[in-house]
């Protein structure tokens, strides 16, 4: 029995396996009984089941759900409604994924590791297409590339002003669609992996050079496996991103018939929920094995550090002529992803008649006209001087900053207990459990939760709901990006501390967090920026009194006040952006001084 106790009395001896245990309590509540919830509703019969499932009653167990989904073969069923979709939506999120990966990376390294021009605008800007909406970016291309010969309504810009009809597969498809969502997860990449290039120490490369080892095996060898940790977790995100995405599949696949999980999930929810819900659990699953492949290459006997407590002088890579023409061509594309897309949906926020950009045809009263002055379906007054616009920006920001502030602490101090504990048995569990939530697709996420929250009345059409459910949905975000700066920084230091009795409050106060500020902060606002624009995941739990802007911009939409739409979709960006500018000011780091671009 002293044995044992002195074992128990050693083991929570260490901070760290304190804060796996109890995490791995808070997580088994908030991740695996979700998933179970999910799981039991693909064996039962809902009310939506009765056409598919004839004979069985509501409520009733019953395997007809997996049988009709996975194995009719009568009008090709199975096919349409489940394979062809699981291969397109595997095809769709590795390509994006790599889409995201290559170019993100690139920018980070040019960013951090070369003579680059024009940083500063570069840095700032490469983050605007994950501030935005992913749908906006969807309807964008759209505006710009629809033509009379494919599509429907107004022609876009580029038929407009040149006459030049785009084919069908440059504007719906599968090209389009790893397009817009590699641009839209690219920014993943470029904080994650241009924030460890930044702190990494770069006496390898220096040491290398001196012996002349060719600029390209430095890379090879030495950079990238330093960076494997933040190119495997970007590749996951962003995976699990599209994999779960709706909005961009439905503008931009759905016209030409490409179908992937989300669009057949929804469609098979107004149809089928038992299916529907077994469609969900395949996305889980799928993104659980892209998961236990990140755990096997990022092992126990892998060591990423690269932070030790030694100079770090960067010696920049010298582009020569390249570092205008590589400058001049990112900057166009920049512009091109990044400020046109704002520049439009301004225009489409003043003009009255849709296409006529001329000044005579546009206006302010959707932004600042008095009651009145707008006549539309949903309102006679600009959006700063509706009292419902206000309650929704208050809302938003609200939720958007405790569940940053509730997912960014939990996100460093799992981190911590993961990497100071890293290949225990215990540590994987934890680490595993705090991902799952990324896996469970948004609006099945939401359907869960709203399912749960009907067992307890206080929690029903509540904002305890919202913060409950995005704290634990942007958890993932947090504890990547605590892991990711973590691994990078040495024991060593900290372990110097505690030999002079230092308390690990004040080792993480006064140590590890001010070395890791900015890797850090970029954990909080990822889940800041993901919850200001976040849409599927609330929209079956709102109510009347707490909708956010992503919904009321959503309810504007649907009744065709597209000039409110876009009036609230530059308004949210504009928060995000004025909040990251706000903690550069105050912090001295932000989501793009995350990679440089002094």
């Amino acid at each position: 029995m002293n044995k044992v106790s002195n074992r128990v009395k050693a083991f929570f001896s260490k901070p760290a396996n304190i804060i796996l245990v109890l995490f791995s309590v808070i997580l088994v509540l908030l991740t695996l009984y979700p998933l179970c919830e999910l799981l039991h509703h693909t064996f039962i019969v809902h009310a939506t089941d009765a056409t598919v499932l004839p004979g069985l009653k509501k409520g009733e167990l019953t395997l007809q759900s997996w049988k009709k989904l996975l194995t009719t073969s009568t009008h090709k069923y199975s096919y349409i409604n489940f394979y062809k979709p699981m291969m397109n939506s595997i095809l769709l999120a590795s390509l994006s994924a790599i889409f995201a990966l290559v170019f993100g990376g690139t920018v980070a390294w040019l960013v951090t590791r070369s003579n680059l021009k024009a940083k500063r605008f570069i840095s700032t800007v490469f983050i605007f297409p994950y501030i935005m909406p992913s749908w906006t970016l969807a309807l964008f291309w759209l505006n710009m590339f629809k033509n009379p010969g494919i599509g429907t309504g107004s022609p876009g810009f580029i038929y407009s002003l040149t006459g030049i009809c785009a084919p069908e597969w440059f504007v719906y498809g599968l090209l389009p669609m790893v397009i817009v969502s590699g641009l839209h997860y690219a920014p993943f990449a470029y904080i994650f992996i241009g924030g460890i290039l930044r702190n990494m120490d770069a006496n390898l490369e220096e040491a290398a050079t001196i012996l002349k080892t060719p600029r390209r095996r430095i890379l090879l060898r030495i950079t990238l496996p330093i960076v494997k940790p933040a190119i495997l977790s970007t590749f996951l995100l962003a995976f699990a991103s599209v994999m779960g995405s709706y909005a961009v599949p439905i503008y931009l696949g759905s016209p030409v018939n490409f179908y992937v999980l989300t669009t057949k999930m929804k469609t098979l929810q107004s149809t089928a929920i038992g299916q529907a819900y077994i469609v969900a659990l395949f996305m889980v699953i799928l993104g659980a094995c892209i998961m236990l492949a990140n755990s096997a290459f990022t092992g126990s006997r892998k060591s990423y550090t690269t932070i030790t407590g030694k100079s770090s002088q960067i010696s920049l890579v010298d582009l020569k002529a390249g570092k205008y023409v590589i400058s001049g061509v990112l900057c166009a594309i920049l512009f091109f992803v990044c400020i046109m897309p704002l520049i439009s949906f301004a225009l489409e926020s003043l003009i009255i008649k849709s296409g006529d950009y001329s000044m005579a045809n546009m206006t302010l009263n959707y932004w600042i006209g008095k009651s009145g002055s707008v006549s539309t379906t949903v309102g006679d007054s600009g959006i700063l001087q509706d009292p419902s616009i206000w309650s929704a920006i208050k809302t938003s920001l609200k939720l958007s900053v405790i569940c940053a502030l509730i997912a960014g602490s939990c996100g460093v101090i799992i981190g911590y207990a993961v990497v100071r504990r890293r290949g225990s048995k215990l540590s994987k569990w934890v680490s595993g459990l705090s991902f799952f939530p990324y896996l469970i697709p948004a609006m099945a996420f939401g359907a869960i939760y709203l399912a749960i929250a009907s067992n307890f009345s206080f929690l029903a059409n509540s904002f305890t709901i919202l913060v409950l459910v995005g704290s634990v949905k942007y958890l993932p975000f947090a504890t990547k990006a605590g892991t990711n700066s973590m691994l990078q920084l040495s024991a060593e230091i900290e372990e110097a501390a505690t030999i002079f009795g230092v308390s690990w409050w004040k080792r993480m106060t006064k140590i590890i967090i001010p070395i890791q500020k900015t890797s850090i902060i970029s954990g909080f606002l990822l889940p800041f920026v993901s919850c200001m624009r976040e849409l599927s995941l609330f929209v079956m739990l709102v109510s009347s009194k707490t909708q956010t802007l992503t919904t009321m911009l959503m309810t504007y939409n649907e009744k065709g006040a597209s000039q409110y739409g876009n009036a609230i979709n530059l308004l949210i960006i504009l928060i995000v952006l004025t909040i990251n500018f706000t903690v550069n000011k105050v912090t001295g780091a932000s989501i793009d001084k995350g990679v440089g671009g002094n």
